[in-house]
């Protein structure tokens, strides 16, 4: 079984209200439907089951256009399937059956088969599934919300809550509300209707948010692709921790969906074309509002909401930016900054500004200034949080020296396997910088000491060796170090003989 654990951002602003109501909604209408959704399934699938039986030994009886509308759907999906269960031959479900293979009376077989048809629509109407569940053969409006709420067990319900909150959170962290909420209805649509189009015609009723909840792992694809996200191997036998970039791990999922979808269609119980419609609704409506730029006026109002400015510069730029004056509001900004440079209001907004104005070279520079600025004020995990923003923009490089800062605060955090990669990058970016030297015997260490891979240390410590930054105060640590790593992997080497 293959589990996500978390994320490397598993922090945000502030609470993720929405996030936790979905949750608490979902769970609120399980316990209020589940009971009731189980003591109704036996009587439901038995008069089905009646009526497909009695329906295709006796063709020539009369039927509700209803139950006509049922049967000739399984006709078709079934096939060869339907021919042998019309057989004489074929192997008796239940004592009904038995009786019903005895009966040749026309007018009795006519008057079970009325019968069936009443217990048939009658389950119908009366089925929370049926109901409020997304039927695909003839769906009402209602149903694109109210199945997204519905779950078949505690299993269903407990993995989609699980990557809800993982997914969810940080969407609505930036976001903010309103786009959420909005985005999370219209997905889970959306995703029903992908599911439609897949499978026409079908009786069974869709339930789960598994469709919303793709469609949030589409969103986080396009936003975070270089997030690292933790996942879990557990088996009888073993359990196995590895974390892997949503740029990879995400498609495969998806590949494995479309895969599944396209084998099993719908004879699979889990609906992979209503997962593979919302993964990619969510991928298109994450770039679009983050292109529109209605993602970056929703983080400058939730900054104006978390922060509380009187700047009078600051309020007046908030107001350009509002009235779509993005070159005044750019003016007033960088004057305001250039005399106070700490002013982490007047960076976000600018920042903002610039993304809005499709500047991306302006956009990374204020993100840097903004960086630097909650560095300064010891605010380490709103700098990693601007950071990641923008890490995502074309080649963002940030400067060694808060980039080395930022890396240290990962090694707090125990995410070494990050602090590992940040410190590679770092080198690559800044090779003639002191702080990439540092940058290549923190990954010598980090991964020599407490990532056990010998093999990446020897190549970073050799490469510190290498740099042209003068390092005669670090030579012995650099030689001690490729010792270390050469003496490892001669272990290593040794223990597998």
């Amino acid at each position: 079984m293959l589990i996500p654990l978390r994320h490397e951002n598993m922090s945000g602003r502030r609470w993720p209200i929405i996030t936790f109501a979905l949750i608490g909604l979902n769970i609120a209408i399980f316990l209020f439907t589940h009971w009731s959704i189980e003591a109704q399934q036996p009587k439901r699938a038995e008069a089905r089951m009646h009526l497909l039986l009695l329906a295709a030994a006796h063709p020539e009886l009369n039927t509700t256009p209803e139950a006509a509308e049922f049967v000739e759907h399984v006709k078709k999906a079934s096939g060869a399937a339907w021919d042998q269960a019309a057989k004489p031959s074929r192997r008796l479900q239940d004592p009904w059956d038995a009786q019903m293979r005895l009966q040749d009376d026309p007018a009795i077989l006519q008057s079970q088969m009325d019968a069936l048809c009443q217990q048939f629509e009658e389950s119908e109407h009366s089925s929370i599934l049926d109901n409020y569940g997304f039927v695909p053969a003839h769906p009402h409006a209602a149903s694109y919300v109210t199945a997204n709420f519905l779950h078949g067990g505690w299993l269903h319900l407990i993995g989609n809550m699980w990557f809800l909150w993982l997914a969810g959170f940080i969407l609505e962290d930036n976001w903010g509300r309103a786009i959420y909420s909005v985005f999370y209805l219209v997905a889970g649509a959306a995703s029903l209707q992908f599911y439609a189009w897949c499978s026409p015609g079908s009786f069974v009723p869709l339930v789960g948010a598994s469709g919303a909840v793709a469609a949030l792992m589409g969103a986080f694809l396009v936003r975070f692709p270089k997030m690292k996200i933790e996942m879990a191997i557990v088996t009888l036998f073993y359990r196995f921790k590895f974390k892997a970039a949503a740029y990879w791990l995400l498609p495969l999922w998806l590949g494995m969906e479309f895969f599944y979808g396209a084998a099993l269609g719908q004879s699979s119980s889990v609906a992979h074309w209503a997962h593979v419609g919302g993964f990619l609704f969510g991928m298109l409506g994450a770039f679009v509002i983050q292109k529109s730029g209605l993602e970056q006026k929703a983080s400058a109002k939730i900054e104006a909401e978390i922060s509380w400015t009187g700047d009078p510069a600051v309020v007046q730029a908030q107001e350009a930016l509002d009235q779509g004056k993005l070159d005044e509001a750019v003016a007033i900004l960088e004057k305001h900054v250039a005399e106070k440079p700490g002013s982490t209001d007047a960076l976000i907004i600018l920042q903002q500004v610039q993304w809005r104005r499709s500047d991306i070279p302006a956009y990374q520079r204020a993100s840097v200034q903004l960086i630097q600025a909650y560095l300064k004020n010891r605010d380490v995990e709103s700098a990693w949080h601007a950071y990641e923003e923008f890490s995502n923009t074309p080649d963002a490089k940030l400067p060694a020296a808060p980039w080395l800062e930022l890396i240290r605060h990962l090694e707090n955090q125990q995410n070494l396997d990050r602090a590992v990669s940040e410190c590679d990058l770092l080198a690559q970016a800044h090779p003639q910088e002191r702080p990439a030297l540092l940058a290549l015997l923190t990954a010598g260490r980090l991964s020599l000491k407490k990532l056990n891979r010998p093999d990446e240390a020897l190549r970073f410590y050799k490469a510190a060796d290498l740099s042209t930054v003068p390092h005669l105060d670090w030579e012995s640590n650099i030689k001690g170090g490729i010792a270390d790593a050469e003496r490892a992997m001669t272990g290593q080497v040794a223990t597998l003989k």
